[in-house]
C-alpha cells in the first residue's frame, strides 16, 4: 500500500510555520500526524513523542520551537530534527515515525505504507 493521498496545498506549509494535521491509520490505530516545511522541503511525522506517547503541539498545530529550527515536545522538552525526525536532545529515544511525502503541481501528498494507511470511515 503506497498509494498517494492528497494532504494539502503546497502553500499551506510555510518554512518553520504551523503544522498541517491529519489522521492516519498506524498499525491498526487512528493516530494524529502532522506535516511541516523545513528548509523548503515538506516532511511529515506521527504526532507522538518517543519519550511518552503524547502529541508534540504546545498550541494547536505548533510543533516548532520559537526559532523554527527544532520540533519540540511541549510536555517534556524532547527536541527532534525537522528534516529527519531524529532525537536531538531531551528525554527522547530514536526518532519520530516518518511519513513519506511528495509534492507535485501545488499539492502535497503522503505515501501509504504497510503500517500507514488512510483512515477508513
Amino acid at each position: 500500500m503506497n498509494a498517494l493521498q492528497p494532504l494539502c496545498n503546497s502553500h499551506d506549509l510555510l518554512d518553520g510555520g504551523q503544522a498541517v494535521p491529519f489522521d492516519i491509520n498506524h498499525a491498526g490505530q487512528t493516530c494524529r500526524a502532522f506535516a511541516i516545511r523545513y528548509q523548503g522541503q515538506p516532511h511529515a511525522y506521527l504526532n507522538r513523542c518517543t519519550h511518552v506517547a503524547m502529541e508534540l503541539d504546545w498550541q494547536p498545530n505548533r510543533v516548532f520551537d520559537d526559532s523554527g529550527q527544532w520540533l519540540l515536545c511541549a510536555s517534556h522538552g524532547a527536541a527532534y530534527l525537522p528534516a529527519t525526525g531524529q532525537c536531538a536532545g531531551g528525554p527522547c529515544q530514536g526518532g519520530l515515525v516518518k511519513i513519506m511525502l511528495s509534492e507535485k503541481d501545488g499539492i502535497v501528498y503522503w505515501h501509504g505504507a504497510y503500517n500507514l494507511k488512510p483512515v477508513e470511515f
